[in-house]
């Protein structure tokens, strides 16, 4: 009988543990998994979004690949944002922790003001740079008239991409918080041994600073090559353009399937074909990072 009522008392502990996780289970099958199938079996189709379906077998990915002149302009914009933005912003997150680790009163209000931007919605972030580099009424560009200056920032195909990676990188206080917490990390008798033996601020900096660091220089590797490749912030700022930019100069994947999905009706299967294309990419490129991470070091290997 004490049995039976262990096994009751189990069996109502393992309910309502599920009855607690059932929303947010809910949540991943609902939002997450079926749209996945829904658009992997999309994919195969010559599909409207409404209600006309053809099965077409792989003729969506061969399109993509040998019919569309689209497809090599939105793949070049897309790796060119990445190499350039990626790179950059663990350089500047990590210029930033330095000047926030800093041991100087009021420390604290500098770190809130760095971080402050992350904490804007990147539609909302879109909308204001537009506003703010508007060649009609934008401050930032009244600034550089004052000075006889005329830059054509989003409206010229030749600085649009620059443009967009010089707004990318003001979020760059996200990978300072992720250095911030590598720093603290870091046992200060590392230093204080590394004083001793005669070691330098640079060398304590390439000696031990940056490879106690490298978790998080892979995470934010990783996380930023995911993200950079999934850019779709041009719809916002270069939304008289469909997000394409001047030239197709802002022509990335994610705004490809965005206006072949919900722009161009009858294209709903051709944009979640594009949109697998994307996700192999993706997976790929994670996977190589995750095969040559032989550089990333952690506390108890470092020596």
């Amino acid at each position: 009988m004490a049995l039976t009522q262990k096994k009751k008392r189990k069996i109502q502990n393992i309910a309502s543990g599920y009855l607690f996780i059932c929303p947010v289970l809910l949540g991943i099958l609902i939002f997450t998994y079926y749209p996945a199938v829904s658009s992997f079996i999309y994919s195969f189709q010559s599909y409207d979004g409404f209600s006309k379906f053809e099965w077409v077998g792989l003729q969506n990915f061969v399109n993509l690949f040998t019919r569309d002149m689209e497809t090599g302009t939105v793949f070049a914009n897309t790796f060119l944002y990445t190499v350039i933005t990626v790179p950059l912003g663990l350089f500047l997150g990590y210029l930033l922790a330095l000047a926030a680790n800093m041991k100087l009163k009021g420390i604290s209000f500098f770190r809130v003001l760095f971080y402050l931007p992350c904490m804007i919605p990147s539609v909302a972030s879109g909308v204001l740079w537009r506003d703010l580099l508007d060649p009609d009424f934008g401050i930032m560009y009244q600034i550089f008239s004052f000075f006889g200056l005329h830059p054509t920032f989003f409206t010229s195909a030749s600085t649009a991409m620059a443009t967009l990676i010089w707004t990318t990188t003001w979020g760059c206080g996200g990978g300072m918080v992720l250095w911030l917490a590598a720093f603290k990390n870091i046992g200060p008798e590392l230093y204080e041994s590394a004083r001793l033996d005669g070691a330098n601020t640079f060398q304590c900096v390439t000696r031990i600073t940056i490879p106690m660091s490298t978790p998080i220089i892979f995470y934010n590797l990783v996380t930023g090559i995911i993200g950079s490749l999934q850019v779709s912030t041009t719809l916002v700022m270069a939304g008289s353009t469909g997000g394409r930019g001047p030239d197709n100069s802002l022509y990335f994947v994610a705004v490809k399937i965005y206006n072949d999905a919900f722009v161009r009706m009858g294209q709903m299967g051709y944009a979640c074909a594009f949109g697998w294309v994307l996700f192999v990419i993706i997976g790929a490129l994670t996977f190589v990072t995750f095969k040559t991470n032989k550089w990333v070091e952690y506390g108890e290997n470092h020596g």
